[in-house]
């Protein structure tokens, strides 16, 4: 189960990196997961870092092995992620909560937080995934440089205990994975297109120093996004297009 065993460590340089020292070092039970209540280099997408003070966010990480997926089918744990933790976000925001491909999670047109999923492989097997969630919690405002971010604290007015929702937030991944089979794959995947921020609707991107207007149509099994412009269809892995927000 997600969540068992479920360790809490006081400062650490980043929760995703800790986890991996952990599996690479020693046997780990699949579903271990660690809490941060500080990281002094928390870890985002594409090498981005996450600074938050003690308190004011959930970061964790929880070591799995998703055996029963091919690692031609790694999106769908992705994808299975994702949907857990809007589930959880949800419960307390509301149904406003969406995901922004491939798995930020958002609050309306505001990040509420964000997923990054680490693989150990050994040969062409899939030994462990990491994965690291980190959630904006506690935050009772942000640097000018994120303008478009949001804490569970600014939508709700309430102070949360982190740890507390941390080990909630396990039971709701736990959930979602155990749907993850592959008699559910189309399902799960249908349901995370329909809780997509901006699905169907015209909004601005930009590829290529190019900003144009375009429409998310769909997303494949392996995770591109299929991207209408001009009436043409663009197939755009991660990283290869840009959402333009309004703040």
């Amino acid at each position: 189960m997600v969540g068992h065993p479920f360790y809490i460590l006081d400062e650490i340089d980043s929760t995703n990196n800790y986890a991996m020292e952990q599996v690479n070092s020693a046997y780990v039970t699949p579903g271990t997961a660690w809490f941060a209540s500080y990281q002094t280099a928390g870890k985002g997408t594409r090498g981005k870092q996450w600074h938050a003070q003690p308190g004011d966010i959930v970061a964790l990480s929880v070591a799995l092995q998703p055996a029963m997926l091919p690692l031609s089918r790694q999106f769908m744990l992705s994808v299975t992620v994702a949907l857990g933790v809007c589930d959880f976000l949800s419960s307390h925001a509301g149904d406003e909560t969406i995901i922004k491909w491939p798995n930020d999670i958002y609050w309306r047109d505001r990040k509420a937080g964000g997923i990054l999923i680490e693989n150990v492989l050994r040969g062409n097997s899939w030994h462990y995934a990491i994965v690291g969630i980190g959630l904006n919690i506690n935050q009772a405002r942000f640097p000018e440089h994120l303008p478009n971010a949001v804490s569970l604290r600014q939508i709700t007015g309430k102070t949360w205990d982190a740890v507390t929702l941390a080990q909630e937030l396990c039971k709701y991944l736990d959930k979602r994975l155990k749907q993850l089979i592959p008699a559910n794959y189309e399902q799960l995947l249908e349901e995370y297109k329909s809780k997509l921020f901006r699905w169907q609707q015209p909004a601005l991107y930009r590829k290529d120093e190019e900003i144009f207007e375009g429409i998310i149509r769909d997303v494949l099994p392996d995770g591109h996004l299929c991207l209408e412009k001009d009436g043409k269809m663009l197939q755009l892995g991660f990283g290869e297009v840009e959402f333009i927000l309004s703040r």
